[in-house]
């Protein structure tokens, strides 16, 4: 490990260093010309920017994420969105609370997957696993609402839904969530 140290910038290696050493979740601050390329490439693989930092620090640190890693990775970063969905609701941002809602809702899909050693990276393959976790399951409502946060989704970019809705929309992704859980544990 420590033949790799020098290649990471001090602050980050202190950052590292002490989230290991305190064991809560850190920042991170980009310059702004690095923070748009990350936002540019994490849509371009279609992954979230946390997911993005994750496998470029595996790959420098050498430490490749296996599907346990992944499953935690994902499991953390939806209850980390769902938290900031329920922020968002209470400052009455409704826009960014429907896309950390998705987001929470996303991240649970993906968890399923990794646990299976699938990595998903579109839309399409979203879409596709909760057919098949509804299918496997036997229990249709994780397909509706998995379609109530895929409205979510949309009013980040449209802002089109009444906040009361957007309020009961973030209340089936949680159940989705739940559920998904549930699945988890079987």
């Amino acid at each position: 490990m420590a033949d790799r140290i020098p290649r990471l910038s001090k602050s980050l290696y202190y950052d590292l260093v002490m989230k290991e050493v305190w064991k809560e979740p850190f920042l991170i601050t980009l310059p702004k010309k690095l923070e748009e390329r990350l936002k540019k490439e994490s849509k371009k693989f279609g992954v979230s920017e946390e997911e993005l930092i994750l496998e470029a620090l595996s790959k420098i640190l050498d430490e490749p994420l296996d599907p346990e890693t992944r499953l935690e990775m994902h499991l953390k970063l939806s209850e980390k969105y769902l938290k900031d969905a329920e922020g968002f609701l209470d400052k009455g941002d409704y826009v960014h609370a429907s896309e950390k809602a998705w987001g929470a809702a996303s991240q649970m899909v993906k968890a399923l997957a990794a646990r299976r050693g699938v990595e998903l990276r579109s839309h399409g393959e979203l879409h596709k696993e909760v057919i098949e976790l509804t299918k496997e399951s036997g229990d249709d409502e994780i397909r509706l609402l998995w379609q109530s946060a895929i409205s979510l989704h949309q009013n980040f970019y449209e802002n089109w839904l009444p906040p009361e809705m957007v309020e009961k929309n973030i209340e089936d992704a949680k159940k989705f969530i739940d559920k998904l859980k549930l699945l988890l544990q079987q």
